[in-house]
């Protein structure tokens, strides 16, 4: 168990990561550089105790279960995905919200503003659309058989 504790403790350091990166790019902030420096330094920590815990008990690795790690992998990925994918329709619920993105037409009906949905957002949709349903299919079709037959 404490493999697969460290993995996903090694999973969500290195997604925390990445957006660590992007917001540092984004935004410049002395903060996300520091932030950035303190999950590098966990990366490293974590990935160390996995070498050594695989090195001094290899009978730990021979046992993992790769079924249910990959399970899990994809519920964790499923559930991200699906979060950036309700931050962004978040965000363009409220712009459509804000008087300056829209103006009230000739008939009374709002007319929306070219740059309502940003580019990186549309992106961000597109290209993340494919691998949600493919790994959230193996994630779900995984607890279906789970629930019916009580095994993987």
């Amino acid at each position: 168990m404490i493999i697969y504790t460290l993995f996903f403790c090694l999973l969500t350091s290195f997604t925390l990561h990445i957006v660590i990166i992007a917001l540092y790019i984004k935004n410049k902030k002395g903060i996300y550089f520091f932030w950035f420096i303190a999950t590098v330094g966990l990366n490293m920590a974590i990935a160390l105790a996995l070498i050594v815990i695989s090195l001094t008990k290899p009978h730990l690795i021979r046992e993992l279960n790769l079924k249910f790690f990959f399970w899990l992998l994809s519920g964790f990925v499923t559930i991200l995905l699906l979060g950036i994918k309700a931050a962004i329709f978040r965000n363009i619920y409220r712009r459509s919200k804000d008087p300056q993105w829209y103006h009230i037409n000739y008939f009374g009906k709002k007319v929306y503003e070219k740059g309502i949905v940003q580019q990186i957002e549309f992106l961000g949709i597109f290209f993340s659309l494919p691998f949600f349903l493919i790994i959230g299919a193996f994630f779900v079709s995984r607890l279906i058989n789970i629930i019916r037959f009580g095994h993987m």
